[in-house]
């Protein structure tokens, strides 16, 4: 009897509920910013994981800092008893992002329970039930941060009652343009949501699985100046894009925004589980024992965290990001030359989406099979990334940060010929009916 294959081995155990399979690769490890497989054979990773592995694989800095935490554990929880690497941690996430007043951390292991947390205690603190969020924005995958999601993948859930869902402004596909989208919500507020009701908006400066969207210039600060008025706070998603992604610390320093709360997560580990939300005390500290998590904030991810924090100001990942994110991108606009099938290039930083069309005069997106054939194609050919967008037409790129100029090239030269294959017809619908699950 032959002995099963990884990806068998996981089709027989691995829950369908808790999992994504965009191509037939599966992993027996990683170095630096590529992904080994199940027989040896390295692929260049430009999806970071989804994002998470905001340095790769292996980094020294994860390297040591992990292997430091285990050695010597303090304890295994920040529950009961507060541990050095978290503690220093939250120190050092208070210092580099932007606020003002007297401020607190709290620490979970994603995106999703942060943005939960944050939904829950913003109702208990200001006594508001209501909640302001966007078509395409996701937020997360447990009850609360559901509940004030958007995504077209998520139709299986219902919104939080009362959520109120915009229409992020797409300039590539201007349906509903900024102005629109602004006097629609003064209209709701003018009739069926009051003001007075609305917690809080959260807010996604890059819209990243909803089409890795930038949104039209002055818009969210308008919307932020807008709920200001009426005391509704601000909370911008950083979980994504944030920590250095985006060319700047913060994603939502290009839109001129102050947030109250900023949410951290997947690229904040380094790939080990840890979020965090960060946020004024008077909101943080609202009750003991609100938002507990027996394992959050213990001294092994943390170290991670506080591992990925100093990489990033000591390697100067910020400016690295700007500068390969820019080759990258100049590189893949360059092969809207070539292929009619691009539409548009788009993104900040390392956060890069390729947004495909059947027609570039209607800008009507592919069919979801055609996305899913040059993610397989780009497989075969050594690199993994992924797909996004409510019509899943959008290739994603969320690389590590410590991608070289060399990488970005091979990159695009893998894309490209990717992307001819496709349209040749060398792969067919069989060879992906099984990788369609966003």
């Amino acid at each position: 009897m032959s002995t099963p294959s990884l990806r068998e081995r996981d089709a027989r155990v691995i829950a369908e509920i808790g999992r994504l399979r965009f191509s037939p690769l599966s992993l027996v490890g990683g170095r630096g910013n590529r992904l080994i497989e199940e027989g040896g054979r390295e692929v260049l990773d430009l999806s970071g994981s989804a994002g998470p592995a905001a340095l790769g694989y292996g980094h020294p800095a994860m390297v040591e800092a992990v292997e430091r935490a285990v050695r010597d554990m303090a304890g295994a929880s920040l529950l009961l008893y507060p541990n050095e690497p978290a503690v220093s941690l939250a120190e050092r996430l208070l210092a580099v992002t932007p606020g003002s007043g007297e401020r607190r951390v709290w620490f979970g292991h994603s995106g999703s329970d942060a943005n939960d947390c944050t939904v829950r205690v913003l109702a208990a603190v200001t006594g508001r039930s209501r909640f302001i969020s966007f078509i395409g924005s996701y937020h997360g995958n447990l009850s609360g941060s559901m509940g004030i999601s958007g995504h077209t993948a998520m139709t299986h859930t219902l919104p939080r009652p009362g959520v109120l869902l915009l229409p992020y402004p797409d300039p590539f596909r201007p349906k509903f343009s900024a102005e629109d989208v602004l006097a629609l919500l003064d209209y709701q507020f003018e009739t069926t949501c009051p003001p007075d009701q609305v917690a809080a908006v959260f807010i996604e400066p890059l819209m990243s699985d909803g089409g890795l969207i930038v949104p039209p210039h002055g818009f969210l600060k308008a919307l932020q100046d807008r709920c200001r008025r009426h005391g509704i706070k601000i909370v911008v998603d950083e979980v994504k894009v944030g920590l250095a992604r985006s060319g700047r610390m913060h994603c939502f320093e290009h839109e001129g925004l102050e947030p109250d709360l900023v949410v951290f997560g997947k690229g904040l580990g380094g790939g080990l589980p840890l979020s965090a939300v960060v946020g004024p005390a008077e909101i943080m500290d609202h009750a003991p024992a609100f938002a507990l998590q027996t394992t959050a904030g213990n001294p092994v991810a943390t170290a991670a965290g506080g591992a990925v924090l100093k990489t990033i100001e000591r390697e100067g990942l910020v400016e690295r990001s700007a500068r390969i994110g820019k080759l990258f991108s100049d590189g893949l606009r360059a092969l809207a030359e070539k292929h009619e099938i691009i539409g548009d290039v788009r993104g900040r930083g390392l956060a890069v989406g390729v947004d495909l069309v059947a027609d570039r005069g209607t800008r009507d997106p592919v069919p979801a099979t055609t996305t899913a054939k040059i993610i397989y194609r780009g497989y075969q050919l050594g690199a993994a990334f992924t797909y996004v967008g409510l019509k899943a037409n959008v290739l994603e790129f969320m690389p590590p940060l410590t991608l070289t100029d060399d990488e970005a090239a091979e990159g695009v030269a893998i894309v490209d010929r990717a992307i001819e294959d496709v349209l040749a017809g060398k792969v067919a619908d069989a060879d992906v009916a099984s990788f369609m699950m966003w």
